[in-house]
């Protein structure tokens, strides 16, 4: 019988380990992962192109543990918070700093000196890969990081604080084109031009540095009619200047063909994808993947022409109503989960067991 007591402390442990949130459908993402794990057998690879703060990771290590997992992550301070926590896991656990769509340097780096996850990798293949993609609890969390618009504070945004340009240098020096541009392409910002001329004319009197001149600013050019019905009028701003800021639709672009082409005969990838841009990435790439390239009018597909892939998921998965309650970061999430083929075409698994 478990002791409520004790099921509670550890559940505020892990909220605590999670800076307050659950992974976002952490059982159904194991769940997608199992069959090829089963079928990889003692060794199997797990890359966790997303690290965060490493609950997704502590849990395939501890539902898998004859696996190992390799954690991914371009956020120093993220990565030093999840190696203490999983450090508990000795080598089966390791954790690279990278862009996660430049892991394969890394991973040579570390097989090269011994890491034993990274040499499984690289010799025999990855079972599966999960990219919980866009900005995580903890960088939320960290007010200094400026990814929030409700706290005041500087707009810097880089994922990485180590390296590249912020969101104020975006602001203080793009062109109103520029500017208006990633506003509507990142952000779908109905008035990405009139705020972008609004950005042009207030930094000439003073430059950006901190979020709260900036929402003011949202405040005043966006009309009251669209801010009282259209969500926090500061919203697609920030998630424009993030989006530009860290390259992140051109990491996922990237990565796409790269981690596919690692994935064993079996292996599967799920991405988990909270904004439009994203999925729409995801959903096109891996329809690609799934679709034979057979001359038309042949009655049969042809071996070297057959998908070398298929979906798990019929479609995006969403969170249910009972996960959005429970962990409410959840609500706009699309799931998208793919699975290597054998080199003729036909499924590793025998269909009727899996569970999709």
């Amino acid at each position: 019988m478990v002791d409520p007591q004790q099921s509670t402390s550890k559940l505020q442990d892990e909220l605590t380990a999670n800076h307050g949130h659950v992974p976002v459908l952490r059982n159904r993402v194991t769940e997608l992962l199992a069959p090829a794990i089963a079928h990889a057998g003692p060794g199997a690879v797990i890359i966790d192109g997303t690290l965060g703060a490493g609950g997704h990771s502590e849990f395939f290590l501890e539902t898998f543990p004859d696996a190992y997992v390799i954690g991914l992550d371009r956020d120093v301070h993220a990565l030093e918070a999840a190696r203490r926590r999983l450090e508990r896991f000795g080598d089966r656990f390791v954790g690279l700093h990278t862009r996660f769509d430049q892991f394969i340097q890394p991973m040579e780096e570390a097989a090269e000196s011994g890491n034993v996850a990274c040499k499984a990798a690289l010799e025999q293949g990855i079972a599966d890969a999960l990219f919980d993609l866009g900005v995580s609890s903890m960088q939320l969390d960290q007010v200094a990081r400026g990814f929030a618009y409700r706290v005041d504070a500087p707009l810097d945004m880089r994922m990485n604080d180590t390296e590249g340009i912020t969101a104020a240098d975006i602001l203080n020096t793009y062109s109103h084109g520029d500017l208006a541009r990633i506003l509507k392409n990142y952000g779908d910002e109905r008035f990405a031009g009139k705020i972008a001329k609004a950005i042009v004319k207030e930094r000439e009197k003073r430059s950006f540095s901190t979020s709260a001149r900036l929402v003011e600013l949202l405040y005043e050019t966006i009309p009251a009619a669209t801010r009282r019905t259209g969500g926090h009028p500061a919203k697609r701003t920030f998630q424009a200047l993030r989006v530009e800021v860290n390259k992140e639709l051109e990491a996922i672009e990237n990565v796409l063909p790269l981690i596919t082409k690692r994935l064993i005969p079996g292996g599967r990838a799920v991405f988990m994808s909270y904004q439009s841009l994203e999925d729409k990435l995801v959903k096109k790439f891996f329809s690609e993947l799934c679709q034979s390239k057979t001359p038309p009018g042949l009655p049969v597909d042809l071996p070297e022409y057959a998908a070398k892939f298929r979906l798990v998921t019929r479609g995006a998965e969403k969170a249910t109503e009972a996960e959005i309650a429970e962990n409410p970061r959840a609500a706009p999430v699309r799931v998208r989960a793919i699975e290597a083929l054998n080199p003729d075409g036909s499924c590793v698994y025998d269909r009727k067991e899996t569970k999709e």
